[in-house]
């Protein structure tokens, strides 16, 4: 009898988070600059970065020419220790359409987010530090923001609203340590080793002593990017362009609970986090997101 074994992978595994869209330069035959930017989606401690970029020629802007970059790319992170990814996520909802089209073709699955916080950060610092050293650069950002129109929060279904919630806030130092924790739902971001280890990081618990795993669940497939405060609701905004409305505040907490979200932008990484667990008394989570609210890009 022959026995096979399985062989592991010494490639790291992660997924991958996606721009293809115009820059704020334009080229020698008087056009808009587009590039595709690929970054690895970063875990919780894992310090290994991949990103990967190249321009387009503004008469190449299609699905054809983006299947051939992607698998450029795929094989440059194959040659650098990185597995082939299983998810690519999109924010930009203008470029869905395309992206999605070329993702199809390699086998790749395409997952609408705004949890792209690795991507928009890099946007971020070649929009401060690299753009405007390039020739063409026309000083204005030729790209809309990420969500031009604002679409109205809809309220949890429900079944899912939980019987209650709180407001919470954790230190840096106890977040840092969640990797360690028991939760059948989660999903943890990287924290910036230079924050200050006291600081409150705010967020929202819900509670529900029969759906607590099925809210958790729900919650994860939203694909849950941050929380905002807008008048006295809590809106949770997901997925590309989706808001749902997580509950109302009394006019009286609002001001204490948006002033910790803003100081938590400023200071730390806009860092939030949502968590579902059956009862106030009841320490064991079903779900856990850590949250990021950088603001627009």
């Amino acid at each position: 009898m022959i026995i096979s074994v399985e062989k592991k992978s010494n490639l790291t595994k992660a997924d991958w988070e996606i721009d293809f869209y115009s820059r704020p330069i334009i080229d020698k035959n008087g056009k808009k600059r587009w590039e595709l930017l690929i970054t690895n989606t970063k875990s919780f401690k894992e310090k290994k970065i991949f990103q990967w970029e190249k321009i387009c020629p503004a008469s190449n802007v299609n699905s054809i020419w983006l299947k051939e970059a992607l698998e450029e790319a795929i094989n440059e992170a194959n040659s650098q220790g990185w597995e082939r990814p299983s998810v690519i996520r999109c924010w930009r909802a203008s470029m869905k359409t395309m992206i999605k089209r070329a993702a199809d073709q390699i086998g790749i699955e395409l997952v609408s987010s705004r949890r792209t916080y690795s991507l928009l950060q890099w946007i971020r610092e070649r929009e401060r530090n690299y753009y405007p050293h390039q020739k063409g650069y026309t000083g204005v950002n030729l790209s809309p923001p990420s969500n031009p129109i604002t679409s109205q929060a809809i309220p949890l279904p429900e079944e899912m609203r939980g019987e209650s919630w709180n407001f919470a806030s954790l230190s840096l130092n106890t977040l840092r340590e969640a990797d360690e924790w028991d939760i059948e739902f989660s999903n943890l971001i990287p924290i910036n080793e230079a924050l200050d280890e006291n600081l409150p990081i705010p967020g929202i618990r819900l509670f529900s002593s029969k759906r607590s795993l099925a809210l958790a669940a729900w919650l994860g497939g939203l694909e849950p990017a941050k929380l905002v405060i807008e008048g006295t609701q809590i809106i949770l905004e997901a997925g590309q362009a989706d808001r749902w409305l997580v509950t109302d505040v009394k006019n009286e907490a609002r001001n204490a609970i948006e002033h910790c979200f803003l100081n938590t932008q400023q200071n730390a990484d806009g860092l939030q986090f949502i968590s579902v667990q059956k009862s106030l008394k009841q320490n064991s989570l079903d779900g856990f997101w850590m949250l990021r609210d950088i603001g627009e890009v």
